[in-house]
């Protein structure tokens, strides 16, 4: 289908709760590439054709993004049925570069770090301008789709019934912000170093892995841009210090951001929402994959953390809380479901 006849083809090893199988395909003399075949039934063929135009479309507008290859027969997704079953296919294009954690989370010599929280704003926002002009022709579910209060009563266990009321709280509030063209579009959805490469030569960021993307309030991608900027600073015991670098970090991204398309201030006022809708969409993850998975249901230490910060309406992921510790960063007590 994808003319890959001599190319050499490996697996890349699986994450917990992941939903597709992965494999990276090299020859000698091309650009290295990256297939993906989805096996659970969860998403639909037009799913997928949302997902890969999407993707095109944004490389075509000039987004760096690892962009969709077509097949032999030049479709941007290809189906096989197999025993009764069928599997969604796609190539895309090797970003160039490593991620960060394959570098061990050095930024590249000679530059400032403060190079590389600019470039995650700007190659955002620059994803988000693209967004703002992109009209679909197999369109992708939005939020509310899956977010809603029957989804969440059903996959949350009665226990947690705090759990399931602060969120539908949440939801009540984001029903009644602004959905116009500037707020609220094709968003990512999973924006973090776990789904772009860095060429450490020059610092340009690829992003990939658009499995998630849906149409949602662009402030949810900067929201997760900050809660994965804790990384860098979750071992500073003063809140002081922490809150301080924070501030100075996401002023960085935010410059790099809003050199390509507009935020306004009333959007910006609401990232502490946001973040708790970051931490929302976690904990409905977790959950998801424990259904997924057939796994017993239970509250490790991390997704302790998460239900207590939304039970008690803690702020900015507790990172300035007494609830957090440099020690076990983001664990809490485990408790039963």
């Amino acid at each position: 289908m994808f003319g890959l006849e001599g190319w050499v083809i490996r697996q890349i090893p699986p994450h917990e709760g992941g939903r597709n199988v992965v494999y990276t395909c090299e020859k000698e003399g091309a650009n290295a590439k990256i297939l993906r075949i989805a096996f659970l039934p969860d998403r639909s063929r037009e799913d997928f054709l949302g997902e890969v135009e999407y993707i095109r479309y944004l490389f075509e507008h000039g987004g760096t993004v690892a962009d969709v290859v077509s097949s032999k027969k030049g479709n941007l997704l290809e189906e096989i049925t197999h025993n009764n079953r069928t599997f969604f296919v796609c190539l895309f294009e090797k970003a160039k570069g490593k991620m960060l954690v394959e570098n061990h989370y050095r930024y590249r010599d000679g530059a400032p770090i403060t190079e590389y929280y600019y470039n995650c704003g700007k190659v955002l926002g620059k994803l988000h301008q693209i967004s703002k002009g992109y009209t679909p022709t197999h369109r992708r579910y939005s939020f509310f789709d899956k977010f809603n209060a029957e989804y969440i009563d059903k996959l949350i266990p009665d226990s947690l019934s705090l759990t399931k009321e602060k969120m539908v709280q949440i939801l009540n509030t984001l029903k009644g912000l602004d959905m116009n063209q500037e707020t609220f579009g094709m968003i990512h959805f999973d924006y973090n170093d776990g789904n772009y490469s860095i060429d450490f030569n020059t610092g340009q960021i690829t992003v990939y892995d658009f499995d998630n993307s849906c149409f949602g309030w662009y402030m949810y991608d900067l929201a997760s841009l900050w809660t994965h900027g804790v990384g860098w600073t979750q071992s500073e015991p003063d809140a002081g210090k922490r809150r301080k670098f924070m501030d100075d970090y996401f002023e960085t991204v935010l410059a790099g951001y809003r050199f390509e398309t507009k935020l306004e201030d009333s959007m910006l006022d609401r990232l502490p929402l946001f973040i708790q809708v970051c931490i929302m969409e976690s904990i409905v993850d977790a959950f998801e994959v424990m259904q997924n998975t057939g796994k017993e249901l239970e509250c490790d230490e991390e997704l302790s953390y998460l239900i207590k910060c939304l039970e008690d309406d803690i702020p900015y992921k507790g990172f300035f809380h007494d609830i957090y510790s440099c020690e076990e960063p983001f664990e809490y007590e485990e408790r039963k479901i």
